[in-house]
């Protein structure tokens, strides 16, 4: 700068250069803002466009309330941005633009007024006299600025220049103090002087006022008061609260002496939220989804880029000024200069600490949001699309049903044959991992929790990807300076470790798909154990399932062990990767003719250290590129499903209103015909197949109707029999406007196909849908023209009765309770202790199939809704109920002038109020008409009587089981009135408060072993030891060099460049902490030995350097092998421990607890035992050693750092405690707002049909924003924390490491090494108080895996399995005895010592053989009876003797391995037939296929056996979307039993033998197939006594007449005990036990009992409307008996 003389532009020495400097500096500032200021022409916008568009904000606080307000308002379009209208304040006040432009002014004045004095005086640099000028320039853009724009928000550009212009103040002001300290200048005049603090203060203050500006201003849609409160504080911040990150720390102070609970959470900031990010989101329209995220989330992307460079540079100006502030004072006698130069370093240190500080905090939260936002959009994205796309549950899989033609053909195959074969099948193999179309719940589901996050975890952890270059480069341009060439020979290691590297980073991969296919099956196999865990007990299966259990386990972990042997290489490649180099680069150095000196040495360890962190953060975030690479192809894959028309979808028809016209064409087809939605094949897809793995039992793809497809094995294929699809076809109807259409038709004939075809959930291939949906238009009777929908299978959602009846439409007490006293609901609900506010459980578990129907039935009947499709309601009430429902329902005011379209078998009962009859035969309509022309015509009869056969079929299995539950109904008195609040049937999940408690602690460390803990306690004292050595050897090292040369430097070690959320495995992180050197005292020996020089044998002190090292990493290797060790004992132990905890839980536990929370445990809180937790453990351990280690360090070297590091200290405990407990409470509250979100979202995808044919679409879908806001306000706010504790550990460690570097300076002279010494230890003394409270906080969230595992490890047990001292005898129970086999002498059963009892003094002897019935309304007592012979319940009083023994004495599984129960819903588990039979392998094939004969399941000849198989089902079909039409063309196999044998096999049925597979759950049976085998086991254990809990539910009547027909014939040697719902089942019994309010009002044979006039039994037959054929049976027996 030749303007100040011969002085370069960085001589601050001298004072022309700057004032320079602090004239320019705001000169230029201003000239930037001013150019941004000028209006960009069009098109060089378009030019720039590129480059500036990532920079646009996504989403600004006030167009994300008002897409907020939109949304929330109604249903306009998604993509209507900015739609509501948001009104804030533009209120500024006055002072404050009055005190900016006043200050600007006088600065302005008194700056020009310098300007002129100068030029006046004629100083002899011209350049000096012009420099005031432009300080006074920069002044007056202060002075106009805030006149012309003013705003109530921070102007960042005054911000800016105010900070520059303190900055030059006060370099100016430290600039007097400098040349008076060094060059002995005297100081400026006092005016001068005061001039420069007065200056100085006017800057201050106006920064202030800046800084204490909020942030946003309120907007009318937020109550200011609430700000704090439910409001977060983010948005409304001053600047100074951003900064420094203060606007958290009222939840931190809450969450410090409070347990938080959720609503003590405020809500995130609306651009944050989910409804609004969705709303913007979907307004985004790019090619692929990958350029969609992109434009959304590209603002946070960059500038978290951005902003990550600027933090890896002020990481690496901490060793460059450290290397300064040495040099500096390493002489003998300082000067005056070196001295103060070594203070100005000191505080140039600090100043970058603190900017690499703001930077990180800025960055990582930019990148937080990023990921925030972009799992909401996905999550929501997916949900949407679930709302939107064709429903293909039901179908099966194409390449399962192929599956059986890849068997290998017979005969020679050539050996060319035989490789081109293994090459399709690898082909195969590897597509088949292709994310495919047409995904399930369980995968939709695992997209939304899984990918979303993986993917959403990625953006979070970005900074790795380009931080870490980044940081190599400047590394390696610092080690080229020092070594020349030579730097770069070291990193041949990593050449040659490259392919090893990439070698184990495959092999990583490859055992990681081994682990979670394992893991699926081992969680498949907890599945179904747990799905099916009552059944398993019946029958005394325990210990099968348990070590089936196990040996899934043992499979995981023999997966798991590989994934540990491969993480030690990983780690060990990891740890010794940087010796090396650092080694054969020293070598490489010394061997040309370099000499070594300490500076070099130092320098290039303290860089090669640097470089290690980011080197291995490269690999592991290549695997994990990939991985989120598949995530995101899965969920395009399915964004880019099929979906369904406008017409049926309301939110995709939101954007387009229906015309008048439309509205008014009605409901029906128009020479339509449609099939069952297909996923489309792709090409490629064409010859893949996947493996043949079982559905999940969750999935309702399986349905009755289906048995024929499902169990691929055992298909026979015939071509044009296996690939018949169904269709509507021609299909022209349209249903008459407010009246009452009949669909009928035979079995499988396209009844249910006909309203799916009107709702849209069928694929069009020719014709026209009339329908129209608009809920915002209302006819002139009030009704919205909208459909209401009742499926066959009635979709319930878990919530109260009446929430599912409103089904979000308000509440209308007149209208509801009416629609209840129309459905029959009353005595239902009467009988229900809760009443309406009864909980039902998931799927409708805890209502019987008839009331789950009319809760259905009431829910369509409530919306205000034009047109109503009943899908045969009444299949499933008996035919008085179907009576009620036709005069006060079908025929009543509430559906009055609506379209009702009721599918039903009973046409005879319904036709008198019908005005239009539609008939279905095989897909087509077969007649249709108005009922009174097709009665003048006379067709109307022939189709009540075909009708008449399937109603009757339906009504003789309904009436009976109704009929005993309601018979002593007069009797039972009516509950008192209801003013508690009801009971919940599920409790809400319990949630741990506080610290985590020393005995969880304990049980890990227990369960991974003490010695494990013990070993890597020692090896942790041992790598601080070598730590210790390492610098003691460098002490000396540096002392055989001539004594007057050691600079030197340290490492220095950000806290937040390894973030503990590196979502790779846990090995990476832990021991990333402080790798400092430092050039201490000299020695001339090491521990007496005199050691050689150093110029000499330089090789000597690199090679025991070496030794030291690879020692170091060694002992490292050691630890994380002990670690993982421990870690594996302890997932084994505590497995078991939880696995038979659970299943030899009591009843009552696995009643009351849901599924989903055990498999929870099972699932999520092993992994974390598996995964992470030994790691977290071990993590702590080493931070707290080093922190032990360094202030050890310090205190010997450095006693008086001890005094501020007390403050510190309080300052730091403070600080984690704020953190840990807030942190603790907001991740619990995260992991259990989590899962509601999950089973939510299973439910929807099971009633989608149901939920679009209401149009609730949107409802739903604001439903699941709440819950997305929910969970992720916890999420976000633990994270943001994080960030505050970050930031002030930061400053923290900053201000420790200035005082360090002040007192080193003021006090050591000629101490260089002891300064090192000193900062470094104050250094690791920070670094590890950070780390250790991070993992701290770590480990206590793994921990509350623990806490949640260990919970359940007292469940309440049942008893004993084996009493060893009471054994039962082989024979027992023996037939032999007759007359008294089973006595129950004054029993009494009680649930819970608090509850009332259940059954009181009930006495009754049974003898061998005899056939008994126990009969009793619901709640009588039947089944506690039933469940006590088993011991399911104890009893309070009395006992049980069972041939002579007290069943209280033997252990449970000697009492129920002798018996045989036999419960209403069979269930059988994945495998064969022949496992279902005989698991326990205690029989031959022969008696197998015997018993299987014996109860009608298959017969002698295969072909009958093919058709006995698959009578036709008059069961509801379980799925509504998917009827039984699709395989059962042959309806007429319904009602005529004569058709020959071959019309039947063309329909290529399975045949049934005992390798027939069986999938999870029976599904691809029957329900009374499933049924058929249970009896089939009952017989082949051969028990004296069978226990048979009567199935309720309808299945067909071929196979209860099998059922009866067993019972009759097989049974005859046991004692078998019915808990019967049907009179025609016991009615030709040995005796009757009739049971109310738990006792035995009635014990007789059938015959003495029916003809007791007052009996209840006698008044039940009389209510179940076939009296006499009863009472024709019982005379029957009675008189077989007495013959």
């Amino acid at each position: 700068m030749g303007l100040c003389d011969d002085a370069g532009p960085f001589e601050f020495r001298d004072a022309c250069i700057r004032a320079s400097w602090a004239s320019i500096l705001p000169a230029a500032v201003v000239f930037a803002l001013c150019l941004k200021a000028i209006p960009v022409p069009q098109a060089a916008r378009r030019i720039l466009a590129p480059v500036t568009t990532p920079f646009d904000p996504f989403l600004t606080l006030h167009e994300a309330e008002a897409l907020d307000a939109t949304s929330a308002e109604g249903d306009k379009g998604v993509g209507e941005v900015g739609a509501g209208t948001v009104e804030v304040s533009k209120f500024v006040p006055v002072w404050r633009t009055v005190l900016f432009s006043f200050v600007g002014i006088v600065e302005w004045f008194c700056w020009t007024a310098v300007g002129a004095y100068g030029i006046f005086v004629k100083d002899e640099r011209a350049w000096i006299d012009i420099l005031p000028f432009l300080i006074a320039a920069s002044w007056l853009y202060a002075v106009i600025r805030p006149i012309a724009k003013p705003t109530a928000t921070p102007p960042f550009e005054l911000f800016s220049l105010y900070i520059v212009l303190f900055g030059c103040s006060f370099l100016q002001i430290g600039g007097f103090i400098f040349d008076r300290g060094v060059f002995g200048t005297p100081l400026p005049s006092a005016l001068i002087l005061s001039a420069h603090v007065v200056n100085i203060v006017a800057i201050l203050i106006l920064l202030s006022i800046v800084v204490s500006m909020p942030l946003a201003l309120p907007s009318s849609r937020v109550d200011p008061t609430e700000i704090g409160r439910s409001v977060s504080t983010e948005d409304y911040t001053s600047l100074w609260g951003w900064i420094t990150f203060y606007w958290i720390y009222p939840l931190v102070h809450r969450g410090r002496y409070t347990t938080l609970e959720e609503e003590d959470v405020w809500n995130m900031s609306p651009t944050m939220q989910s409804r609004p990010v969705f709303a913007k989101f979907s307004s985004i329209h790019r090619p692929s989804l990958l350029r969609r995220i992109w434009a959304a989330n590209s603002q946070d992307l960059v500038l978290d880029f951005l902003l990550t460079f600027v933090s890896v540079i002020f990481n690496y100006a901490g060793p460059f000024f450290l290397k300064r502030i040495l040099d500096a004072i390493d002489t003998k006698n300082p000067t005056p200069e070196s001295r103060t130069r070594a203070y100005i370093y000191a505080f140039l240190a600090f100043g970058a600490s603190v900017f690499k500080a703001q930077a990180d905090v800025q960055h990582l939260w930019y990148g937080r949001r990023g990921s925030t936002r972009l799992r909401s959009e996905l999550m929501a994205a997916i949900y949407d699309k679930a709302l939107k796309r064709k429903d293909y549950s039901g179908i099966i899989n194409k390449d399962k049903k192929e599956e059986p033609a890849a068997q290998p053909s017979e005969g020679p195959v050539d050996a060319k044959q035989a490789k081109k074969d293994k090459k399709d099948k690898k082909d195969k193999a590897a597509k088949a991992d292709e994310p495919k179309a047409g995904a399930d719940v369980g995968k939709i589901v695992n997209l939304m929790a899984g990918d979303a996050n993986r993917i959403s975890h990625m953006v979070s952890g970005a900074y790795f990807i380009y931080g870490a270059p980044f940081e190599i480069i400047i590394a390696g341009v610092f080690l080229y300076q020092l070594l020349g060439l030579s730097a770069f020979a070291g990193f041949i290691v990593l050449v040659a470790g490259w392919p090893l590297n990439s070698f184990i980073a495959r092999r990583s991969v490859r055992i990681q798909k081994g682990v979670l296919a394992s893991r699926d099956k081992r969680m498949g196999v907890l599945n179904e154990l747990i799905g099916a865990v009552k059944f398993i007990k019946f029958f005394a299966w325990e210990e099968r399932w348990i070590q089936r259990a196990l040996d899934a386990r043992e499979d995981e972990m023999k997966w798991m062990v590989k994934a540990r042997v491969n993480s030690v290489m990983f780690y060990m490649l990891w740890t010794c990767a940087p010796i090396l180099v650092s080694i054969i680069s020293f070598f490489t150095f010394v061997m040309r003719g370099n000499e070594l000196t300490i500076s070099v040495a130092f320098t290039a360890i303290a860089l090669f250290n640097m470089v290690r962190a980011p080197l291995n953060v490269i690999p592991a975030w290549i695997v994990q590129i990939l991985q989120t690479g598949v995530a995101l192809k899965r969920i395009s894959v399915f964004l880019d499903e099929e979906e369904v028309t406008e017409q049926v979808s309301s939110i995709k028809r939101a954007s387009t209103p229906y015309t008048q016209e439309q509205l008014q064409e009605g409901l029906g087809l128009e020479h339509a015909s449609l099939k069952w939605n297909e996923v489309p094949e792709s090409s490629e897809d064409t010859n893949t197949q996947g493996s043949p793995t079982l559905s999940d039992t969750s999935s309702p793809s399986a349905d009755e109707s289906n048995t024929a497809v499902t169990d691929s094995s055992s298909i026979q294929t015939s071509s044009e029999a296996g690939n018949r699809v169904f269709e509507l076809r021609d299909v022209n109807v349209k249903f008459p406007e407010g009246q009452l259409t009949v669909v009928t038709g035979p079995t499988a004939s396209g009844k249910t196909a006909l309203l799916m075809a009107v709702l849209g959930e069928m694929t069009l291939t020719s014709g026209r849908i009339i329908m129209a949906k608009e809920p915002s238009r209302v006819d002139e009777h009030g009704y919205m023209h909208s459909i209401s929908y009742a499926s066959q299978s009635p979709w319930l959602r878990h919530q109260s009765i009446k929430d599912n009846i409103l089904f979000g439409y308000p509440f209308d007490e007149e209208r509801y309770n009416e629609v209840i006293e129309c459905c029959a609901l009353t005595p239902d609900l009467e009988m229900l202790e809760d009443g309406d506010l009864t909980e039902i459980g998931a799927r409708g578990v805890s209502l019987s199939g008839g009331q789950k129907a009319r809760v259905a039935l009431a829910r369509a009947v409530y919306a205000r809704t034009k047109y109503v499709l009943l899908d045969d309601p009444l299949s499933a009430v008996d035919s008085h109920t179907s009576r009620f429902l036709y005069d006060r329902l079908l025929r009543g005011p509430l559906l009055a002038k609506r379209t009702v379209v009721l599918v039903t078998h009973h046409v005879e009962l319904v036709t008198p109020g019908a005005h239009y009859l539609v008939r279905m035969l095989d897909g087509r309509v077969d007649t249709q008409g108005l009922v009174k022309e097709l009665r003048e015509q006379g067709l109307l009869e022939a189709i009540e009587h075909d009708a008449a056969v399937d109603a009757h079929k339906e009504d003789l299995l309904v009436a009976e089981a109704i009929a005993v539950e309601e018979a002593a109904e007069e009797d039972a008195a009516k509950p008192a009135e209801k003013s508690k609040k009801p009971r919940k049937l599920i409790k809400d999940e319990h949630r741990e408060v506080g610290g985590v408690k020393w005995s969880i602690y304990n049980s890990y460390l227990k369960a991974s072993s003490y010695w494990t803990w013990a070993i890597l306690g020692t090896l942790v004292i041992v790598a601080q030891l070598l730590g210790i050595t390492e610098k003691l050897w460098i002490m000396a090292w540096g002392a055989a060099y001539k004594p007057d040369f050691m600079p030197s430097i340290y490492a220095f070690r950000s806290f937040a460049t390894i973030e503990h959320e590196l979502p790779v495995d846990g090995y990476l992180m832990h021991h990333a902490h402080q790798y400092a050197y430092q050039t201490p005292m000299s020695t001339t020996s090491f521990f007496g030995f005199d050691l050689p020089k150093a110029y000499e044998h330089p090789l000597f002190y690199v090679s025991i350097y070496a030794a030291i090292g690879l020692a170091n990493a060694l002992t490292s290797v050691f630890s994380v092998t002990a670690q993982y060790t421990g870690a594996l004992r302890a997932s084994r132990i505590l497995f078991k421990q939880l696995l038979v905890t659970v299943v030899r839980a009591t009843f009552r536990f696995h009643d009351t607890t849901p599924q989903g929370r055990m498999l929870n445990r099972f699932g999520k809180d092993i992994e974390t035992i598996d995964s992470s937790l030994a790691g977290s453990l071990q993590a702590v351990n080493s931070s707290l050693a080093s922190f032990f280690a360094a202030i050890i360090t310090v205190a010997v070297v450095f006693p008086y750092f001890l005094i501020p590091a007390i403050f510190i200290g309080i300052a730091y405990r403070e600080l984690a405690i704020g953190y840990l407990n807030t942190g603790r409470d907001l991740r619990r509250m995260e992991s259990n707002t989590r899962s509601p979100i999950f089973s939510h979202f299973g439910e929807l995808l099971e009633g989608i049909v149901t939920v679009r044919a209401f149009s609730a679409e949107r409802s739903f879908l604001n439903n699941l924003h709440t819950k997305i806001d929910v969970t992720t306000k916890m999420w976000y706010n633990f994270w943001m924390t994080n960030r505050w504790l970050l930031l002030n550990f930061d400053m923290l460690g900053a201000a420790a490491v200035l005082i360090t570097m002040l007192f080193s300076i003021a006090i050591l002279t000629d101490g260089a090494g002891l300064a090192g010494l000193c900062i470094t230890s104050a250094m690791a003394f920070t670094s590890s108080v950070y780390w250790a409270c991070r993992f701290w906080t770590a480990l206590e969230l793994d921990l509350n895996s623990v806490e949640r595992v260990v919970e359940y490890l007292d469940l309440p047990q049942e008893p004993p399995a084996v009493i060893e001292s009471n054994r039962v005898p082989a024979y027992w129970p023996s037939s032999s005895q007759n007359d008294s086999l089973l006595v129950v002498e004054n029993l009494e059963v009680k649930y819970a010592p608090d509850l009332p009892a259940v059954l009181h003094d009930v006495s009754f002897s049974l003898k061998a053989g005899e056939r008994v019935g126990l009969l009793g309304r619901t709640g009588s007592g039947k089944s506690t009876l039933a469940m006590s012979i088993l011991r399911f319940v104890d009893p309070t009083n009395g006992k049980i003797i069972i041939d002579g023994i007290d069943i209280s004495t033997i252990g449970i599984h000697d009492l129920r391995s002798r018996l045989t129960f036999i419960p209403q819903d069979a269930t059988l588990f994945s495998g064969t037939l022949r496992d279902n039979l005989d698991p326990f392998n205690e029989h031959t094939d022969a008696e197998c296929i015997d018993v299987l004969q014996r109860v009608h399941m298959i017969s002698d000849s295969n072909t009958t056996s093919r058709r006995s198989s698959r009578a036709p089902s008059a069961a509801p079909s379980r799925e509504a979307s998917r009827p039984p039409s699709i395989l059962e063309p042959n309806h007429e196999e319904a009602t005529n039993d004569t058709l020959s044998i071959t019309t039947t096999d063309v329909d290529s049925k399975p045949i049934i033998t005992l390798d027939s597979k069986v999938s999870a759950g029976g599904t691809n049976f029957s329900q009374g197939q499933r049924q058929l085998i249970a009896m089939a086991r009952a017989l082949l254990r051969r028990s004296s006594i069978i226990v048979l809990d009567e199935a309720t539910s309808s299945i067909d009547f071929a196979t209860d007449a099998k059922i009866q027909a067993t019972i009759r014939e097989e049974f005859t040697n046991s004692l078998l005990v019915t808990v019967a719902h049907r009179l025609r089942t016991v009615i030709d019994y040995d005796r009757l036990i009739v049971l109310d309010k738990g006792q035995v009002v009635e014990f007789d044979t059938p015959w003495n009992l029916i003809q007791n006039t007052n009996g209840i039994f006698r008044n039940m037959c009389l209510k179940s409307g076939s009296f006499s054929e009863l009472e024709a049976t019982a005379r029957a027996k009675s008189t077989q008996n007495s013959s």
